[in-house]
């Protein structure tokens, strides 16, 4: 679970010692769309039809951060979390 900030404006899942930084700030159509900037799709290899899952964290039953992973890794990380649990060597 996240921890609480001093300042209490979110979550901490993202502190400034984490290499996390604000990488462009998107709007959300009336169709709920955003668009990623070219320049941070190329920077990460994100190419036209790659999926990406949205994680969401919640903090007091609110959604207080969001977080983009490429699909192809993320089952690599429910298998590293849910591996051992199943007894499978990593």
């Amino acid at each position: 679970m996240p921890k609480k900030r001093s300042d209490d404006s979110g979550c901490d899942a993202c502190a400034p010692a984490s290499g996390c930084r604000v990488e462009a700030v998107l709007s959300v159509d009336e169709r709920g769309q955003m668009v990623l900037p070219k320049e941070v799709r190329e920077r990460a290899g994100i190419q036209t039809g790659e999926k990406l899952a949205l994680i969401s964290m919640e903090r007091e039953g609110k959604v207080c951060c969001l977080a983009l992973i490429r699909a192809g890794e993320l089952s690599g990380m429910v298998k590293g979390i849910l591996g051992p649990l199943f007894g499978e060597q990593g």
